[in-house]
């Protein structure tokens, strides 16, 4: 797609909409705790260091997606879920609850409001209030610890 300038007016005509997306990166930071710089590698980044976006596990109707990685690998990534495993540790068994709704979530606070389920995150069900101790984004599971 090509973009006209008009030389009299300065101003870009027929902008094309093409959006840019930066790659999530796994490399270090490239600055110290110090405050300096960490040497450079002399090489471009590679395939094989790139990230993906978070998953971002909902509360909802189960949905999964499954991702290839490293090795054609399968990863099951959990999309959104209604049911959770849980554990109650008097009766040392575990039964399966609906998730009423996210009530608190130490990964960040934005995340109650949006109802995402991350590890730790305090979840109400009907069995009582109950802690994640899976990663649901990476496991594609929600299992979880009675709490009260």
């Amino acid at each position: 797609m090509f973009v006209l300038f008009n030389e009299k007016s300065r101003n870009f005509i027929n902008k094309p909409n093409i959006l840019f997306f930066m790659a999530i990166s796994q490399l270090r930071a490239v600055r110290k705790p110090s405050g300096g710089k960490y040497k450079r590698k002399g090489r471009k980044q590679r395939a094989y260091e790139l990230g993906s976006e978070p998953a971002f596990t909902g509360l909802g109707k189960r949905r999964v997606k499954i991702m290839r990685t490293m090795g054609n690998n399968p990863k099951t990534r959990l999309l959104a879920a209604d049911i959770a495993n849980l554990f109650d540790p008097k009766t040392k068994k575990y039964e399966q609850a609906k998730i009423k709704t996210i009530s608190g979530n130490p990964a960040n606070r934005h995340f109650v409001r949006r109802n995402i389920m991350t590890k730790g995150a305090i979840i109400d069900t009907e069995k009582g209030k109950a802690m994640i101790t899976s990663r649901p984004g990476q496991d594609g599971a929600v299992n979880a610890v009675l709490i009260s």
